[in-house]
């Protein structure tokens, strides 16, 4: 079985659905069998590498609310990541463009370490307030989950992975996918949004053994899509 996951590290949903993905994937019988493929999506594809104003101002300039309103809605996100033993800090958040966090992603596959930079893109990010879109920032954290620091260097200063990521976006396009995070089971069902891990290991078990084309197995649930992220 093959599941394709598209997602952002910008997009703290992400990080709560992998963990939910992760829970349901230990109870999955045929886990063994199971090949993820991580895959690229940006959520501001113009966004800057780095913001002179704060995460909540941010968020408060989008949504074109109060600053105060927009630190309730980081309370109920961080409440949200906690039942999945996550601790954001939102107030330490650093947001940027993600497209060289996705490329070091892809180069962290190639040598078999996508799920040690993955999560330490996520935890440096959403909790200790790495500069997701400073270089400098990305190479700190790929070194700490095992890169190799010239090699990572390379790849930040040149455009390796770089038609990998924009290859990942067009597929997602072609497949209607447009918010994160979401599962393609097999190319024929997918999963939109941070589901529990009770509906995800159903579409596994219903996609096990199974043909059809890709179909919807369960509706929306909270994700994030445009910038923009359900609360």
């Amino acid at each position: 079985m093959h599941i394709e996951i598209w997602s952002d590290i910008a997009c703290p949903w992400c990080h709560v659905g992998k963990r939910r993905f992760e829970r349901a994937l230990s109870q999955f019988e045929h886990r063994t069998d199971v090949e993820v493929t991580w895959r690229s999506f940006e959520l501001d594809p113009s966004a800057a590498r780095t913001y002179p104003t704060s995460q909540a101002e941010l968020l408060a300039e989008k949504y074109r609310v109060p600053v105060a309103q927009a630190q309730q809605m980081n309370a109920r996100m961080t409440a949200e990541a906690k039942k999945e033993g996550l601790d954001f800090h939102f107030e330490l958040v650093r947001a940027g463009n993600t497209f060289d966090a996705h490329r070091l992603i892809h180069l962290a596959a190639s040598v078999g370490r996508r799920e040690d930079v993955v999560e330490r893109f996520f935890r440096g990010y959403l909790s200790e307030g790495a500069a997701i879109g400073d270089p400098e920032a990305l190479l700190t954290l790929a070194v700490d989950a095992g890169l190799h620091s010239a090699r990572v260097r390379s790849v930040l200063d040149g455009d390796e992975y770089a038609d990998v990521v924009r290859a990942d976006e067009a597929r997602a396009r072609a497949l209607g996918i447009s918010g994160v995070p979401f599962f393609a089971i097999d190319e024929r069902y997918g999963v939109s949004g941070a589901q529990t891990p009770e509906v995800l290991l159903a579409a596994m078990r219903q996609a096990h053994g199974e043909n059809a084309g890709l179909s919807m197995v369960a509706g929306q649930a909270d994700r994030c899509d445009d910038e923009r992220c359900s609360l």
